[in-house]
């Protein structure tokens, strides 16, 4: 991998990421929950910061971004769709445009539905993508703003990256996502195996993300609606996949 990759949780149940380049040193953020254990992580590592890289505006992936910014002069990318909500940028990012640490180079994706604005970024040569509140660990975010119609649409592009992609989300969800997805495949071996190593992995405190994709496609029911024994599990053996993920979304919503 061409880049070091660092999770650390924030808050009650967030997490940001420190990604470096391991021939340059530069060293980027995805979002910033709270300054302070991130601060503590780079002063223990000898790392300086360079760029934060912004997902969406909500509070709880944002607060810490001016207290971190003026311990180290870090520039801020983040979209420019959400410019008007997020802390002030440096750099204002569409669908298409390129980021870099040092010689990576990553993607900007659109992935709206949770909000309306939220982006991805993607590094191919490091199979990572930082897809925060969009795609997650057994679960999806809940549509604060965007239709059920153009969160499918945002899942279906993480959804066709290559299966060894590590997707690196932004919350300890896991074990309550992966409960709902047993009350839609309860006789999924492959979700069981990985409740249980979920069950483990809590008890010893270790943090559950990032995941590979191809666990979140044999596993994560919002990957799944378009199977045709997941919408006869609902109710929907003639939805569209779209209806079918918004079923499922509604279920969660009050699970």
């Amino acid at each position: 991998m061409t880049l070091d990759l660092i999770t650390i949780p924030c808050l009650a149940d967030n997490y940001a990421y420190l990604i470096r380049d391991k021939a340059t040193g530069q060293t980027a953020l995805v979002d910033v929950p709270e300054s302070a254990p991130i601060l503590a992580e780079l002063t223990a590592r000898d790392w300086r910061l360079d760029k934060i890289f912004l997902t969406h505006h909500h509070h709880d992936h944002v607060q810490g971004t001016e207290d971190l910014v003026k311990a180290t002069g870090a520039a801020v990318y983040g979209a420019l769709a959400d410019v008007h909500r997020l802390p002030p940028l440096t750099h204002a990012l569409k669908e298409g445009d390129e980021v870099t640490v040092g010689d990576s180079i990553g993607q900007v994706i659109d992935v709206s539905g949770h909000t309306l604005g939220h982006i991805a970024f993607l590094f191919p040569s490091a199979r990572l993508a930082f897809t925060a509140d969009s795609l997650m660990a057994g679960g999806c975010g809940r549509l604060f703003e965007g239709t059920p119609a153009t969160m499918w649409a945002s899942l279906s592009k993480l959804a066709a990256l290559p299966e060894e992609t590590l997707i690196c989300s932004g919350h300890e969800y896991t074990t309550s996502n992966l409960r709902f997805a047993a009350t839609i495949e309860p006789e999924n071996q492959a979700l069981l195996n990985r409740m249980d190593r979920v069950a483990s992995a809590r008890a010893a405190g270790v943090p559950t993300v990032p995941s590979v994709l191809s666990e979140e496609l044999a596993t994560n029911p919002f990957l799944r609606a378009k199977l045709p024994h997941i919408k006869q599990a609902l109710g929907l053996g003639a939805a569209s996949d779209a209806e079918a993920f918004a079923a499922l979304r509604a279920r969660k919503d009050t699970f």
